[in-house]
């Protein structure tokens, strides 16, 4: 059994360390950045070797990512990881002649889980305390029929939609953090962690939100540290037996130098993990709820009069290329009921980023904030409160639109609530 239970310790620390990777935590500072660079090339190499050789994720890997953690390179990343850990895990089991677990080595894994996971509950934690990581839907995506939707974009407007709920995840988030800090209160912080962990995965697969990876190994890393302390919990829990205190997560610095450094080391911690993970969702929080200078009004806008190279241009329903509506959102993006590719199309409609130049009275088109091509200028002209001209040369056409903002409201985002009904909506 000891054995057994030394094989598969080992297993778990070539694991973590792989997947936690903490060297990477100092590849900001000179000089070391290089040594982590070298490591973090020589791994892809092997990745990209072994996906080669054996495991054929995919013929050709995706390392970018574009916001997805679950790309061909990640599982070719993790099935690596995991191939390597058994090797290691057997190849120093046969060479290991002690066959016992040090306990200051298993503590300092145990303590280098801990607050990795902890890390990760303070940084979500803060966005969705000032609801930043799902936002509120926007104008598009209110505008756009339910049915056009991919089971992610769902998920994210269903959380983003109720900001008291989002914030409630946040505050348990935090909550799993600060208890798994401190020792005394890392069990219970560990079975908080575990639900609030599984929760996460089970939307992320339930939705196919594309971190089901990455929330799968922190639901794995609460159930290592519990399942090190198993006899505790089962005693406590299910027996109803007496048990001792855990004391896994105890070490005896027994030189002054040694406390001195645990405390310099946990306050950095609590510094970096929590003021700057809340001084920077305050700073996004800010950006975010800024009041916007911009001389065209947020809205859904509909086409009244489209001319062609000086020509009339019929509005055509059936037409899917035609521009049938324009929608102009906060922080500089809008949509149109179009599939006109020269726009970004999601979910049935072309979406845009724009910049406007009150002196030249120009709007600028871009098909995504991070490209640096721009699609088109355009003259603007605001009538009025409800009114707004748009012209300018698209592809090879001049091209004239005259807007009128729409009455048009959305009962979604009124955010209602009722203590009281006397009817199911």
């Amino acid at each position: 059994m000891k054995l057994v239970k030394n094989t598969f310790f080992k297993f778990f620390f070539f694991y973590f360390l792989f997947s936690i990777a903490p060297w990477m935590l100092f590849s900001n500072i000179p000089g070391v950045n290089y040594l982590t660079e070298f490591y973090t090339k020589g791994f892809q190499g092997l990745v990209f070797k072994f996906n080669d050789w054996f495991l054929h994720v995919r013929e050709k890997l995706n390392i970018e990512g574009y916001g997805s953690g679950d790309t061909s390179y990640a599982w070719a990343e993790f099935y690596t990881i995991l191939i390597l850990s058994i090797l290691l895990a057997v190849i120093l089991t046969v060479f290991d002649k002690k066959k016992k677990i040090a306990p200051n080595f298993s503590y300092w894994l145990l303590t280098l889980i801990r607050y990795y996971i902890a890390g990760i509950a303070f940084s979500y934690g803060f966005i969705k305390l000032f609801a930043l990581q799902m936002p509120f839907p926007s104008l598009s995506q209110l505008a756009t029929p339910l049915g056009d939707f991919l089971p992610m974009r769902l998920c994210w407007m269903h959380m983003g939609y109720s900001v008291p709920y989002q914030t409630f995840s946040g505050i348990m988030e935090i909550i799993v953090g600060l208890l798994l800090v401190y020792r005394r209160t890392v069990p219970v912080g560990l079975i908080m962690g575990l639900g609030v962990f599984i929760n996460v995965f089970a939307l992320n697969l339930s939705y196919d939100i594309p971190v089901k990876l990455f929330s799968m190994q922190i639901v794995i890393a609460c159930l290592f540290l519990l399942a090190w302390d198993w006899k505790h919990y089962l005693n406590f829990f299910i027996l109803n037996k007496t048990t001792q205190p855990i004391t896994s997560f105890n070490f005896n610095y027994t030189k002054k130098w040694q406390r001195i450094g645990r405390y310099i080391l946990k306050s950095l911690f609590i510094i970096l993990s929590v003021g700057l993970s809340f001084y920077e969702a305050w700073g996004w929080y800010q950006e975010d709820h800024a009041d916007e200078k911009c001389p065209i009004r947020q809205g859904v806008y509909t086409i009244q009069t489209v001319t062609k190279n000086n020509s009339s241009v019929p509005l055509i329903s059936n037409d899917t290329i035609a521009w049938k509506d324009f929608i102009f959102d906060k922080n500089g993006k809008g949509s149109i009921n179009t599939r006109d590719t020269i726009f970004n199309i999601k979910y049935g409609r072309g979406y845009f980023n724009y910049t406007t130049d009150e002196k030249k009275q120009t709007i600028l088109f871009k098909k995504l904030p991070t490209d640096s091509t721009d699609l088109f200028v355009m003259q603007y002209k605001v009538i009025d409160n409800k009114t707004i001209e748009l012209k300018g040369k698209v592809k090879n056409d001049t091209l004239f639109y005259r807007l009128e903002k729409s009455n048009r409201t959305f009962p979604l985002a009124e955010c209602q609530f009722h203590w009281i009904s006397e009817s199911n909506r």
